[in-house]
């Protein structure tokens, strides 16, 4: 009997009042119908719960589209299943206190074709003050080559692929004009093997928006 391994979880929950971004809303999570409330309308033991939720897009881990970025964009109903799901895809390993990762760090990787996955070891700090300040990034260099290599999608265990003190956001221009999703807030990275898996990350399939949540996996190869 073949023995199929699990897939590896690489997404934070997302729970009532959490910050994912500083200056954004915390999702706020309720019942629309409660159980109690639904037993009214059905045969008796008989209950259903009906969630609701408020929430900004850029909400725990989430893809950004071309739409994020540019008006004229692909937004998340436009991009191909292909571009999201059952990548081929590789994980780099960043060095502890390294915040700019430069093109130097992808130069000797294939990243054609594939998801590229930035493990920093940053989402240590989800859920903290330190999660929003001094959090690694990829440079403008990084992004061209990237780019120019063909990369399917780049994900991030950080709290932006790009440095936040810089305004032009380059990373993001760069790649979602070549569109090339891009995956942030990702977890459990060290759980990847270095190579030899593929990466799913599939937001719904809405009109008009630019990011949303996913649940974000891989499965080994």
């Amino acid at each position: 009997m073949t023995t199929i391994a699990p897939p590896i979880d690489l997404s934070h929950v997302v729970e009532a009042g959490m910050i994912t971004y500083k200056g954004l809303p915390a999702p706020v999570i309720c019942d629309f119908l409660s159980r109690e409330a639904s037993r009214q309308h059905y045969a008796p033991g008989v209950e259903f719960q009906i969630g609701r939720i408020d929430m900004v897009a850029n909400t725990g881990t989430y893809v950004d589209s071309p739409f994020h970025r540019y008006p004229d964009g692909k937004d998340l109903s436009e991009i191909p299943l292909s571009s999201l799901a059952n990548l081929p895809a590789i994980v780099l390993r960043v060095p502890p206190g390294r915040r700019a990762v430069s093109a130097a760090a992808f130069d000797r990787l294939d990243v054609t074709g594939k998801a590229v996955l930035v493990h920093t070891g940053w989402s240590r700090h989800w859920r903290t003050d330190t999660y929003f300040e001094g959090h690694p990034f990829l440079t403008f260099d990084a992004a061209e080559l990237l780019r120019d290599r063909g990369a399917a999608l780049v994900g991030i265990d950080s709290y932006n692929i790009d440095d936040t003190a810089d305004g032009a956001r380059p990373v993001h221009s760069t790649l979602l004009a070549a569109e090339i999703p891009i995956a942030e807030h990702l977890t459990g990275l060290d759980q990847l093997p270095d190579g030899g898996f593929r990466f799913f990350a599939v937001p719904v399939k809405i009109k008009a928006f630019g990011t949303f949540p996913v649940r974000a996996f891989a499965l080994a190869a």
